[in-house]
């Protein structure tokens, strides 16, 4: 070996130890796990569903539709689907309860086309008891526009069920709701041509200004332009790339697989009516003493009953009230000092070693909070 190929293995091995010695050289700037496709993160403009509603008539019911005497609208209803059929009733007397008004509802997914099929959810809107056994007559689903884009019918499936007597009634879910799987064909499309964009608009789901940098920032890595721009904290505006081979779709399945660290805002929900709390992974708090104890006032009558003594004469029996009144003041509770920032794991630990319940809790961090000692925002369900 040369003493010029000596020297240049000697410098190869110093720079790889010296590289490998930087701080932060080849370290990830996030875990994997931390890390999220955009494709979790953002939808597409124009990539959405649609919603759709009709009403219409469920019939077969076994005696467990609507009364027509308390659901007029059923009875019209009845009335005018036979007219349409060559059969008058007007002015008959109509009595069914196999019959109900309903309203059906269903998602008209992006890019559906004419002829293909979605599943369909039916309601009683009268007093019907189930739906059990019942059909979907043809409806028309109309959506915001009122243009029809599908027609619904079928036998409808339903969870729940109905079944008493006079002397009880037993229920298991809700037997007025039903679904037909595939229950709507659909009859019109909705004009959207993706492939012709040259401009798309990511809306991120959960709107922050780092989230949306880091989405630009990923996409502008991976295409090697400034074809990506945060507008604000929940829009990033991509440019296509010319001559990107594949066209719109192509590109757009490369983008959504990139992956990037959503950030959050610090932020403590909080549900009063079921005490529940969730807290952000980002929550700091100050320095703060926390003491937490209730007074607690027990009152216990056992009322006794006092008789005259033997031979006695002129008394009466009589019931003496008897009062036991216990205070609980929690006079061993002791202050907690939770230190300046600490993290989520601290706090929830800190808040337990106190012996502290869900319902105290919610008004503990409220009272944090308003010393200003709560470095994260306060939701209220």
């Amino acid at each position: 070996m040369t003493r010029l190929s000596r020297l240049l293995r000697t410098f190869a091995a110093f720079s790889l130890s010296a590289l490998i010695s930087l701080p932060g050289a080849l370290v990830p700037q996030a875990s994997a796990e931390a890390l999220s496709r955009i494709k979790d993160l953002v939808d597409v403009e124009g990539v959405r569903e649609n919603l759709l509603v009709g009403y219409g008539l469920v019939v077969g019911l076994n005696g467990t539709g609507d009364s027509l005497r308390n659901a007029p609208f059923t009875l019209q209803s009845i009335q005018s689907m036979l007219e349409r059929l060559g059969v008058n009733t007007r002015g008959e007397q109509v009595n069914s309860r196999n019959v109900a008004a309903v309203m059906v509802t269903a998602n008209l997914p992006p890019f559906a086309t004419q002829g293909s099929r979605i599943d369909i959810t039916v309601s009683a809107i009268g007093d019907a008891k189930s739906l059990m056994g019942g059909t979907l007559v043809v409806t028309p689903l109309m959506g915001a526009d009122s243009n029809v884009y599908a027609v619904a019918q079928g036998p409808i499936a339903v969870g729940g069920f109905a079944a008493g007597g006079d002397g009880a009634t037993v229920t298991r879910g809700v037997p007025t709701t039903g679904r037909i799987a595939s229950g709507a064909i659909i009859e019109r499309e909705i004009p959207f041509e993706l492939a012709q964009m040259d401009v798309i608009r990511l809306a991120l789901r959960n709107p922050d200004f780092t989230t949306s940098r880091r989405i630009a920032d990923a996409i502008n890595t991976f295409t090697g332009s400034l074809s990506a721009m945060a507008l604000d904290p929940g829009t990033v505006q991509v440019t296509m790339p010319a001559a990107r081979p594949g066209g719109v779709v192509a590109f757009m399945t490369e983008i959504e697989q990139l992956r990037v660290e959503p950030d959050m805002v610090a932020k403590v929900v909080i549900d009063e009516g079921s005490g529940i709390i969730v807290m952000g992974a980002d929550v700091r708090i100050s320095e703060v003493a926390i003491a937490q104890g209730n007074l607690t006032i027990r009152v216990t009558e056992t009322p006794q009953v006092s008789q005259p003594g033997p031979l006695s004469e002129g008394g009466n029996t009589e019931v003496v009230p008897r009062t036991n009144i216990e205070v609980d003041d929690d006079s061993d509770a002791r202050l907690g000092v939770l230190n300046h920032g600490v993290s989520l794991q601290k706090l929830v630990d800190g808040l337990n070693a106190l012996g502290i319940g869900p319902r105290d809790m919610i008004s503990i961090l409220q009272a944090i909070k308003a010393a200003g000692a709560l470095q994260a925002e306060i939701e209220v369900m």
